[in-house]
Parts: C-alpha cells; sequence; structure tokens
C-alpha cells in the first residue's frame, strides 16, 4: 500500500496516528486503505498488535455467532486490519496496522455506556450485538465502542472493544468486570434484544458515558490499576468469513 504521511494524519488517539493511503497491487488495488502507526515506535509496539489482534480475532468469533442466528436479514463483517512494515523513509521497518478504509464512518456505542441516540434502527442494532455478545458467551466478554460503515448488504465495524472479566487481557480499553456491570447499567434492551437473553444482576453505572473510547490507566510494570472502586481511572481515546 502506498501511505500518504507526507499529508499528516487525518484521525488520532492515545497511542496511534491514523493516515490515508491506497493499495497498489493485490484484489483491493486502487481502494482507499487507512494505516495505523503507535506513537511509541517498538517501545510497547508488540504488545499493542497482541491486543488489538486478539480483540479483533474475539470479535469475529462474537459477530459470526450474530450473524449465524439471522437476528436480522443483514449481515455485520470486522474490518479485519493486517501488520505490515514500512520499507522506507523515516519509519523504515517500523510496524503499522492497515485496514481497509470505511466510507460513512460513523459510531454506534463505546465501552462506558454511552450510546449513539438518533433513533436509527443500525444503532438499536449494534446495541442488541453487545448484548447478545454477554449472552453467547456465557457472561465471559461484552463487545462494544462499535463503529464503522452501513452499506446495501449490512455493516462493517472496525476497531471494537472486547471487555471480558480481568481488565486489560484484551488491552487498555478493556475495563474489565467493572465495564460490563457499567455497559448493562446504561444498557435498555430495545426491539432487536431477546428477553431470554442473560444480564448481570447486579449491573450499575460505574463511569459516565462517552462517545469517545475509555481506556484503563495502566503502569508500565503491573496489571491495571484502578483507583477508587466507583471511580476507576480512565482516559479517552479517538473516535473516528465475517471480516471484510
Amino acid at each position: 500500500a502506498q501511505i500518504f504521511l507526507g499529508q499528516g494524519h487525518f484521525a488520532e488517539g492515545a497511542f496511534r496516528w491514523v493516515y490515508k493511503g491506497k493499495y497498489i497491487e493485490g484484489r483491493r488495488k486502487g481502494q482507499p486503505c487507512v494505516c495505523k502507526v503507535f506513537k511509541t515506535g517498538a517501545v510497547m509496539e508488540d504488545a499493542y498488535f497482541a491486543a488489538d489482534i486478539k480483540a479483533v480475532e474475539k470479535a469475529l468469533h462474537l459477530v459470526d455467532q450474530w450473524n449465524s442466528q439471522k437476528f436480522i436479514n443483514r449481515t455485520i463483517k470486522v474490518n479485519r486490519a493486517q501488520i505490515w512494515s514500512f520499507y522506507e523513509g523515516r519509519h523504515k521497518g517500523q510496524k503499522n496496522l492497515v485496514e481497509p478504509f470505511i466510507q460513512n464512518w460513523e459510531k454506534f456505542n463505546s465501552n462506558s455506556g454511552w450510546v449513539n441516540s438518533d433513533g436509527e434502527s443500525w444503532s438499536l442494532v449494534m446495541q442488541a450485538l453487545s448484548h447478545y455478545s454477554y449472552h453467547v458467551s456465557s457472561g465471559q466478554f461484552v463487545l462494544c465502542d462499535l463503529q464503522g460503515g452501513i452499506y446495501s448488504d449490512g455493516a462493517i465495524i472496525t476497531d471494537p472493544v472486547i471487555i471480558s472479566r480481568s481488565a486489560g487481557t484484551y488491552g487498555p480499553t478493556d475495563l474489565g468486570p467493572d465495564g460490563i456491570l457499567n455497559f448493562f447499567g446504561h444498557h435498555v434492551c430495545n426491539k432487536f434484544c431477546h428477553s431470554t437473553w442473560t444480564k448481570p444482576r447486579d449491573a450499575r453505572r460505574m463511569y459516565a458515558p462517552k462517545a469517545s473510547t475509555s481506556m484503563v490507566v495502566t503502569t508500565q510494570h503491573s496489571r491495571p490499576q484502578l483507583s477508587r472502586p466507583q471511580q476507576p481511572a480512565i482516559c479517552e481515546d479517538y473516535s473516528s468469513d465475517d471480516s471484510w
């Protein structure tokens, strides 16, 4: 792919710069793509890549289970990034994530309980998908921070967050058990949710809902630390088969 670094990034997060580019060979030749470069270079690079890939793989599994149930007459796909390396220029040798560019990007929910309130059906569908992910995983995971594009045959999501039973297992956006309770503390079932789907009995609101992605604050030599049980330390990220 050809990445337009000279044009500057068009989005950024706590960890990454996001650049536009295009594929110059292969089946996607000529199509636009995005390149995500970690700000810290190689310092924590391997850990970040591992967390990203692990979260996407789990998301693929959960979305595949959703699609197999045919709750809606459209298919949800997950944008699957590839790990590439720059072969020239100032970033030569540095790894990056490259994935197809999504047109008409929008965000449907976040990992802190925020929900897009535009009333569109897809916002309701994505919230139901998050609820279903908890149910189908027997309460082990919540798939959230759902964002992407809507197309005639369905939706494509990118950069999903997995909240698990152990904070940080799926990266700094994995808010752990408190994140799961918080999701359901804010969640209101809609017409796409099923009454038989399970929910935690002790759901409660732990975080103020924000559209941007929230992250557990960690130290270099420890697991994620929460400063106070009722107000975990979090900060914001950018809010810019079944894989695409």
